[in-house]
């Protein structure tokens, strides 16, 4: 008969769950709270809830949040994806090198210098070209942090591929579309699906690039909810709050599932077919 040690690292993994998940529900439960405060639970009411939704302000700021995210990470995507494709196919090891550095640099930068470079370019493109800040300085600047991330998610998946599938495909009179589009992106899929859902999740909740970069009449939800939180406790911003985490776990769910089931092997199998 055999007894399972008791092992440290799961502890240690128990611990950093609660840590992470205990104000997250601690959040949730205050959100049901029929009275005006986090200190003390004094009967369940939907009310908070119903506010948010009345909000059309809030609301605007929703749409316009999500709006940005969708199309941020989409863009991202396909330039990160392109821009993988060049760092992996690159000849010239010091220039291959030197790109794939300056990718990780932006990884590793601070928000408030990224957020604070990208005010002065847009700044000075305001003074020469009459640029304004808003939807689109936000949208740019989403953009370009986004791409590094979907680079290192795509990158890893190139190096992995077989070169003799390439070699196969043309052998049968695959042209260099059909290459890629036939062979690469399907045995790419699943890098590029990781890649956008992450550019997408760094977008929905960037805080301290958008605080710099958006202008007056534009919002994120990030910094609306950091403007009404220094006005005071409000149990609303509880209740958004809690249908944005409930938003985010069918995020990860469908990530799962759509990663699932467009593993290498099944296109590996489309093109012995």
């Amino acid at each position: 008969m055999t007894t399972k040690k008791f092992k440290w690292s799961h502890l240690y993994l128990i611990s950093v769950f609660i840590l992470l998940y205990i104000p997250i529900f601690y959040l949730i439960y205050y959100s049901f709270n029929q009275g005006g405060s986090m200190t003390e639970f004094t009967g369940f009411t939907l009310e908070h809830y119903r506010a948010v939704f009345e909000d059309t302000r809030l609301i605007g700021i929703v749409v316009n949040t999500f709006l940005l995210a969708f199309l941020s990470a989409f863009i991202a995507t396909i330039i990160g994806t392109l821009g993988a494709m060049g760092i992996h196919y690159t000849k010239r090891r010091g220039v291959k090198n030197m790109v794939l550095s300056m990718n990780n640099v932006l990884m590793v930068s601070p928000d408030v210098i990224i957020g604070a470079s990208f005010l002065i370019l847009f700044t000075s493109l305001g003074t020469w070209f009459g640029f304004k800040l808003g939807f689109m300085s936000v949208l740019l600047s989403h953009i370009a942090f986004s791409i590094p991330i979907v680079v290192l998610m795509v990158l890893p998946k190139i190096q992995e591929m077989n070169e003799s599938l390439i070699d196969a495909a043309r052998d049968l009179g695959a042209n260099n579309f059909q290459v890629l589009r036939q062979v690469i992106l399907p045995y790419l899929t699943p890098g590029i699906i990781a890649g956008y859902f992450m550019a997408f999740t760094y977008s929905l909740d960037d805080f301290a690039v958008t605080f710099f970069v958006t202008g007056n009449g534009f919002s994120t939800l990030s910094v609306e909810i950091y403007s009404r939180a220094r006005q005071g406790i409000s149990l609303e911003i509880n209740a958004l709050s809690t249908l944005l985490f409930l938003f985010s776990l069918i995020l990860v769910f469908g990530y799962y599932f759509i990663s699932k089931d467009n593993t290498p092997k099944k296109h590996k199998k489309k093109l012995v077919r």
